[in-house]
């Protein structure tokens, strides 16, 4: 599943980052659509090798440094890949990031929801763990309230999923370890989402405690699960229109608030605004054609 869709699908998103980016979307192995089984005879990758196969896929394509934006696993691997490759990342946007490792309580949560798939495939409890995972009660719907558009869609896009690819990346986070310390690490500047009923809630508030204040900011946004690029993404857009301009990637055509975020540009700390204040300058990617003549 895309964790962008809502977000790149909406238009202010879409003149903010298509417009103005080139965009290289990284799925696990065995998660784009279409996707074999993978063998169970292959070793499952840890942590670290999904963090250093980011790092091939930016030499694939020629790519130096470039600014990284995950999800809950996702930005945990981006996060650990800006850690290992600090000179290939110039900033990081995380939505309900995890930095620590799973608790008891998270760790048993997982191991039983892998052990669905295993023995089961992808049944409707194996989504239904993912989905609270994923978004908050409101949009999950209940007895009186039925599912919304973004869920049911969810849904879908779970069942064209190979069962074992997702078990094995759900065997790989399981595995993941503390990250603490390697924050201190982290030489770019960071911009973290988290929704207030997001089960990453506390690891989001951890992180932002651990990296250092003058280029850390946190946005959270109320009624709203892990996913705020699906559940809200017009809650993210002025934080990230500020996050940019800072950086001289972005030049927005009005400088009032969009009347439909909730956000107001002030809650974003002064220092992000200052790309002079880490020392670099970022440009946007540029994609070379090769002409023949």
């Amino acid at each position: 599943m895309s964790c962008f869709q809502g977000l790149l699908f909406c238009p202010e998103a879409a003149s903010l980052l298509l417009h103005n980016f080139c965009i290289y979307h990284i799925s696990p192995p065995g998660h784009e659509l279409g996707a074999a089984p993978i063998s169970p005879n292959a070793p499952v990758p840890s942590v670290d090798d999904l963090a250093d196969q980011v790092a091939d896929v930016l030499d694939f394509f020629g790519l130096g440094s470039v600014m990284c934006f995950g999800v809950t696993a996702g930005a945990y691997i981006l996060t650990l890949f800006a850690a290992k490759y600090r000179e290939r990342v110039l900033g990081l946007i995380l939505v309900s990031p995890l930095c620590k490792a799973p608790t008891w309580t998270e760790w048993l949560y997982s191991k039983v929801t892998s052990n669905l798939l295993y023995y089961y495939g992808m049944c409707g409890l194996v989504k239904d763990c993912l989905l609270q995972r994923y978004f908050s009660k409101e949009v999950r719907g209940c007895s009186e309230l039925p599912e919304s558009d973004i869920v049911q869609a969810c849904r879908s896009l779970l069942d064209q999923r190979q069962s074992m690819n997702v078990w094995r990346f759900v065997q790989t986070m399981n595995e993941r370890y503390d990250l603490t310390e390697q924050l201190k690490q982290l030489q770019c500047r960071t911009l973290i989402f988290v929704g207030e009923n997001s089960q990453f809630h506390t690891e989001a508030v951890h992180m932002t405690s651990k990296l250092d204040g003058r280029y850390c900011a946190l946005v959270e946004v109320q009624a709203c699960g892990s996913l705020v690029t699906e559940e809200q993404p017009h809650a993210m857009l002025i934080p990230m229109e500020y996050f940019f301009m800072g950086y001289g990637l972005y030049r927005p055509s009005q400088l009032d608030c969009s009347p439909r975020s909730p956000l107001s540009p002030f809650c974003i700390s002064p220092e992000l605004l200052s790309p002079e204040s880490m020392g670099v300058k970022l440009k946007p990617i540029k994609t070379r054609v090769r002409l023949e003549v």
